[in-house]
């Protein structure tokens, strides 16, 4: 049995009451969230609800749903989403592959090339001359292809292959006339389910929060994620209120009201799948982060 001296006991208590207070500050404005989205209209903007709901109400909800440009962005957003990982994952896995093989003589100087990008870039008007001479201008891919790989997934990715993948077991596959392509098919893949939970969730998370290339490069509402209707309301406060119904005057306070809950119910909306994913992964990405922090 351990025994703690004074001084560690001191240490771990300071601990606690930081990472207590740590949790409050985060804590609160999402809970304060959550509860004004689901509290009425007069008591959010009155400004009573504190902690929990007051007047339970799901009009943010309701308001939301029956608007069209919202499920318009939430579908592109989960179509850029689902097709932008899948060629982050491709991506990222061909290119990490080869880096962690001892046989492959060029990998100190392609990831040296690799590693430039991570600090130097076009910048915003070549990029946007580059996007235009390969017609991506508003179109759906501009979302996906300039984002289709990253440089520090590929060198956790390469890690994670060089640490969990015996060269033995290579050698033992190649003698059974497996070919690199199956290798990595039937063996490396099953086996780096772990590395591949931590991509996908990055590039998840990133192309679900994406706006600035949409900001940039699409001009068509129809092709805007929601993240850019979730600015739209948030940032620059066009929330149209009559929107949600008919423009007669004596409504335009209770729309005006209605405006304020639905900022709220939006940014639980935008966020929900994203909250819901991450515990269900959360061991994979702390074993991703200690891999990427051990070894380089």
């Amino acid at each position: 049995m351990k025994i703690y001296t004074t001084r560690d006991k001191i240490f771990v208590a300071c601990n606690y009451i930081f990472l207590s207070i740590l949790l409050v500050i985060i804590a609160y404005p999402l809970l304060l969230i959550v509860s004004s989205s689901f509290s009425s209209p007069q008591a959010v903007v009155s400004g009573k609800v504190k902690l929990f709901p007051v007047d339970f109400s799901l009009e943010g909800y309701k308001a939301i749903l029956g608007y069209q440009d919202i499920w318009v962005g939430y579908a592109n957003t989960i179509f850029y989403t689902t097709f932008g990982t899948l060629l982050n994952l491709f991506m990222t896995i061909i290119a990490a592959y080869p880096l962690s093989r001892p046989d492959f003589k060029a990998k100190n100087l392609v990831m040296v090339l690799f590693t430039i990008t991570m600090f130097f870039s076009g910048g915003m008007i070549p990029s946007y001359l580059a996007m235009n001479s390969m017609g991506l201008l508003n179109n759906r891919l501009v979302m996906i292809l300039p984002s289709a790989m990253s440089v520090y997934d590929v060198i956790i990715t390469r890690t994670f292959f060089q640490s969990s993948i015996p060269k033995e077991l290579l050698e033992s596959a190649k003698l059974d006339g497996c070919s690199d392509f199956n290798f990595i098919l039937k063996i490396v893949i099953p086996l780096s389910g772990a590395i591949i939970a931590v991509n996908a969730l990055f590039y998840a998370v990133g192309h679900w929060n994406s706006y600035f290339n949409a900001f940039l490069y699409l001009t068509d509402a129809n092709k805007m994620p929601l993240q850019i209707k979730l600015r739209t309301v948030l940032v620059l406060n066009q929330m149209d209120i009559t929107m949600f119904g008919s423009a007669d005057p004596t409504m335009m306070d209770k729309k005006a009201e209605l405006a304020q809950l639905i900022k709220y119910a939006l940014i639980i909306v935008a966020n929900g799948p994203i909250l819901c994913i991450y515990p269900f992964v959360q061991k994979f990405f702390i074993k991703g982060v200690m891999i990427g922090s051990l070894k380089g």
